[in-house]
């Protein structure tokens, strides 16, 4: 039964007759009330997915736009990155949060969550405990961004830019600021996805800079997949012989996107918040609630601006 209902979820999702939001909540409710099937398979998948899906969504994005939001956002988001990694330790530190672990939840909320902390947990020789704890704590509040900011978004009356702007910089993962973003709308879908991207690219130099402070070997994971968006955003700038196909590819992108969080969504089980544990959550959350209230008053006060 769970197994018939976790593919009907899949079929679903990937139809386009739900929204992004609507299909992390399904998810949800499904990871909490059943057991599921294919634990260890979706997370593999998820990952894919969730590439492959903004590669395709790059073939509906002007080459022009992509580099200006990227370019304008390069700075905040240095500044926002320091700031966050900041806070986040000193709070681990209050709290009395495990170093590796407090580092981990820090990168995760600084870059884009859970592919931070999987590129920077290896190099910190952090345990499985650690990684499970700290992906667990950065899941959950991920997860509730995504429900959560289209509707502040929307009672604050924030621009598309505005919105865009702020989902990139507060919110931890590149699947749900890029399913907030599509919500709100296709200028902040554009903004969103590019600074979150640029964003996104801090993880190698921070990976380098961790292994040369731990003396760590270890092998650091470019993310490629942010070159093939921008190669497909070049195309759909100025390749005009394959424009019928740049619509569907770009239908594709939000289609798999959808299923992506559904997946999230299943992910988030009983065990994965027991899991997590008090304290690191405590970090987690307050460090989450300081960056997001923060940038986004800087935001609407001008401060910060595209």
């Amino acid at each position: 039964m769970t197994k018939n209902l976790f593919f009907i979820g899949i079929v679903v999702a990937a139809s386009g007759l739900i929204s992004p939001a609507l299909a992390l909540a399904v998810g949800l409710v499904y990871g909490l009330t059943m057991e599921h099937p294919f634990h260890v398979e979706s997370k593999h998948l998820i990952k894919f997915l969730l590439q492959a899906s903004v590669v395709f969504l790059g073939f509906g994005m002007n080459l022009q736009q992509v580099v200006r939001a990227g370019r304008s956002g390069f700075i905040y988001t240095a500044i926002t990155i320091t700031i966050a990694l900041s806070l986040g330790m000193l709070l681990g530190r209050v709290l009395g949060v495990g170093r590796t672990q407090a580092f981990l939840i820090s990168a995760g909320t600084a870059i884009c969550g859970g592919s931070a902390i999987a590129a920077v947990g290896p190099v910190m020789n952090a345990n499985d405990e650690e990684m499970a704890v700290s992906l667990g704590t950065v899941f959950v509040l991920n997860s509730v961004a995504l429900l959560l900011f289209p509707f502040i978004g929307g009672k604050l009356h924030l621009s598309q830019t505005q919105f865009g702007l702020w989902a990139a910089l507060a919110i931890h993962d590149t699947s749900s600021v890029v399913g907030a973003a599509a919500k709100y709308g296709a200028l902040a879908l554009v903004i969103g996805t590019t600074v979150k991207l640029a964003r996104a690219l801090w993880i190698v130099p921070l990976a380098i800079g961790t292994a040369a402070v731990k003396k760590s070997k270890t092998k650091i994971r470019w993310p490629w997949f942010i070159l093939y968006f921008c190669l497909a955003a070049v195309m759909n700038t100025y390749v005009h012989s394959f424009a019928g196909f740049y619509h569907a590819f770009s239908k594709l992108g939000t289609d798999g996107l959808t299923v992506t969080l559904f997946l999230i969504g299943t992910g988030l089980t009983r065990k994965t918040l027991k899991q997590v544990g008090f304290r690191p959550m405590v970090q987690g959350v307050m460090l989450w609630a300081v960056m997001a209230i923060g940038t986004l008053w800087a935001i609407r006060s001008g401060r910060i601006a595209l």
